[in-house]
């Protein structure tokens, strides 16, 4: 998970959550607004690791293809 800055500026936002699950949140003293900044975070960096593997899917098949081609470059000196 990433690290927050103690002075991070907060913005606020209006969302819409399920009215059940924010009865739950509260009676479980939930803090509702950095559980959704820790969910939003993680969907975050969901999207830009998949965005990183279609912008770089051509580089890692063509790796791909010279190893299945010419094998591990340096195999002779791996210790496993």
């Amino acid at each position: 998970m990433r690290k927050k800055a103690a002075n991070a500026v907060r913005q606020p936002a209006n969302l819409s959550i399920d009215s059940q699950l924010m009865k739950e949140a509260k009676g479980l003293n939930v803090n509702v607004s950095r559980a959704a900044e820790a969910g939003i975070a993680e969907a975050v960096a969901a999207e830009k690791t998949r965005l990183w593997k279609l912008e770089n899917r051509a580089t890692m098949d063509a790796w791909n293809d010279y190893v299945d081609m010419h094998g591990v470059p340096l195999k002779e000196h791996r210790q496993f």
